[in-house]
């Protein structure tokens, strides 16, 4: 399953809220200031306050802090405080009532979308708000126990001020990893805890992500990067000799000092936290927590689920809608791949996929990120948005110790302000081959995560939007984009055997394409049947032996990963199809006039959005 990494406030704040001074904000609500006066200073409070309260989002966010008016500030690794629920979600009910309330009057057309979306996201965020107990900082896929090493050996070094900060973050990694600690113990005493088997896969990744030999070594990815990264300063002249050895040699003390030792107390305790289930379970005679279970097995879970699929998806179709959708396309491609190999039944052969990529042309990722920008250029707008230079693109490899842990590939957004150097990571562990890579890197890179954030943040900044905007994360938004640009990079992988004279192996892309929608589908229909309907491992085995996948370990796995990661499959599947209809919308909105180009360049000129917002746009599209 690719994924990209992306910081969100969300994630890293483990289901604290937003720490934001309000104060300033219900000030500007009286006196006779415009309105446009009282957006622009309240947006900008609420965009300064996010990043000086978050330095690791701040650097993720902005490159120069000192151009959005950010000219002091400490770094700080903010983790779950214990205690302030109460209180946080009383300011929360204030932003909400703020940005409700006031008044598209005097504003733009890109303020007035800034102070919708903001009005929608933070009422969605205070409704999860209100679950308390429900989120999971630390799944085995994408806790932060694996995200944050990541976010770390990429933190980028412009100045020596980022690297004294840097080393202020790492120094505080022990107290954020015993935070989301408390939460668990917390968690588990309000009867939502984490079940053994993931107790098991976490504890296993705080041995196995870093380790004192490795460390002992120098051979640890923190260490390689670090220096990496010193070394480029000092070549730049940021950095004088004996300052990057110090910061070195502190780096090397912080690792083992404060981080090793940070994994070691979270691995400890949540062994604790296994031992008390078992004595509890041996007391009661129940076994339920073995395993994990679908939101929809507690209280709150479905209520909770509704709002998580929002904040996931962008949609506000109700589960039962997506549910009839989900169903009506997985008809729809069921019957498109049995006709598929009806008609070709060579494309299900091995023979077939040995021939597709024996022939395939391109074997180098830099050939592949090469033609699929010449493919995209002309249904997509270009990236030379007010004269800046076409970015750049690295492409590394996952660290062998958390390979093990991540998706097959990710790409990391580039700073609102410096989109020029952008990387994708690529897990080799299970090394894809020729039509697996192109289509990955046409989802991480053209057209997909890289070309959509680069385009995004260069045209929204053109035209004079808000930063706030991007506090706001919509991963339908963005992963169904860069699913939806997948799925046409197998069109091209087929255009590109064809112009090889290999026209016959094209049929075994289309079924590979087809097929992959299906899952992908089938998978999301799981997610609301385990998180809204309450289904069973056993309902769950049943659903997927009638698709063909009668092994019981595949059919455990496959439950087991829904079960930890809810609204993950339809983060993306949903996105998709949302993309569909609104595509839908826009051919018969513009008849003749449709073009591909233009409804690429109208969805990528309205920026991250929710599907419902995006709909109201477009009605009024020129």
């Amino acid at each position: 399953m690719k994924k990209h990494h992306k910081l969100t406030w969300r994630q890293l704040l483990t289901g604290t809220g937003l720490l934001l001074l309000f104060a300033i904000l219900t000030f500007l609500l009286s006196g006779s200031r415009r309105n446009e006066e009282k957006f622009r200073h309240a947006a900008q409070e609420l965009f300064r306050q996010e990043m000086i309260h978050n330095t690791l989002n701040m650097h993720y966010t902005i490159a120069h802090p000192e151009d959005f008016g950010i000219l002091e500030y400490e770094a700080r690794l903010p983790g779950y405080i214990p205690g302030v629920g109460e209180s946080q979600l009383k300011e929360m009910e204030q932003q909400v009532h703020f940005w409700k309330k006031m008044s598209d009057r005097g504003l733009d057309d890109q303020d007035a979308y800034t102070r919708k979306l903001l009005a929608l996201s933070l009422e969605n965020s205070l409704e999860m708000q209100s679950h308390a107990y429900y989120d999971e900082p630390l799944s085995p896929a994408s806790g932060m126990q694996s995200q944050l090493p990541i976010l770390l050996a990429e933190y980028t070094f412009r100045t020596a001020e980022d690297v004294e900060d840097y080393l202020t973050l790492l120094s505080q990694t022990g107290q954020y990893y015993d935070s989301l600690l408390v939460y668990e113990q917390e968690k588990a005493a309000a009867g939502l805890p984490m079940s053994q088997s993931t107790i098991r896969k976490v504890r296993q990744q705080c041995g196995q992500i870093l380790t004192g030999e490795s460390l002992s070594q120098g051979s640890h990815f923190l260490q390689t990067t670090f220096q990496e990264r010193i070394n480029d300063l000092y070549i730049r002249r940021e950095i004088d000799r004996k300052s990057a050895l110090s910061a070195i040699q502190r780096n090397n003390e912080l690792l083992s000092s404060v981080l090793l030792p940070a994994y070691g107390r979270l691995d400890q305790g949540l062994s604790a936290l296994s031992e008390q289930y078992e004595t509890e379970a041996g007391a009661s005679g129940r076994s339920d927590n073995v395993l994990p279970r679908g939101l929809a097995a507690y209280p709150e879970g479905q209520e909770y689920y509704r709002q998580l699929l929002i904040a996931e998806t962008g949609s506000y179709r109700s589960p039962e809608e997506l549910y009839e959708l989900l169903k009506n396309q997985l008809l729809f491609e069921l019957n498109a791949l049995r006709q598929l190999i009806a008609e070709h039944p060579s494309c299900a052969l091995p023979s077939a996929q040995d021939e597709c990529l024996t022939a395939f042309p391109c074997t180098q990722p830099s050939q592949m990120l090469e033609d699929l920008q010449r493919r995209m250029s002309r249904d997509f707008p270009g990236l030379d948005i007010g004269g800046q230079q076409l970015p750049t693109v690295t492409v590394k490899t996952v660290s062998d110790s958390l390979a093990d842990y991540t998706a097959p590939a990710f790409y990391l957004t580039p700073p609102l302000d410096d989109t020029s150097a952008n990387v994708i990571y690529v897990n080799e562990k299970d090394r894809p081959n020729a039509l697996e890579l192109y289509t990955t890197l046409a989802h991480e890179g053209y057209p997909g995560h890289l070309y959509q954030s680069v385009y995004s943040r260069r045209y929204l900044a053109e035209k004079g939007a808000d930063p706030v905007r991007q506090l706001l994360s919509y991963g339908g938004y963005q992963e169904g984009w860069a699913l939806y640009v997948e799925f046409i990079a197998f069109d091209y992988a087929c255009d590109l055997l064809g112009e090889c004279g290999k026209q016959d192996a094209s049929w075994y892309i289309q079924a590979e394409k087809t097929n992959r929608s299906l899952l992908l589908c089938l998978y999301s229909l799981l997610d609301l049947m385990i998180h809204y309907e309450g289904a069973e491992r056993e309902q769950i085995a049943a659903v997927l032996n009638n698709f063909g996948i009668s092994d019981p370990e595949a059919a455990q796995a496959i439950y087991t990963y829904i079960a930890e990661e809810p609204a993950n499959y339809p983060q993306y599947y949903i996105g998709y199809l949302e993309i569909l209809e609104l595509k839908k919308k826009a051919r018969a909105q513009w008849g003749t006039d449709y073009t591909d180009l233009r409804f690429h360049t109208f969805f990528l000129n309205m920026g991250p959005s929710d599907f419902t917002s995006l709909e109201d746009a477009l009605k009024s599209a020129p």
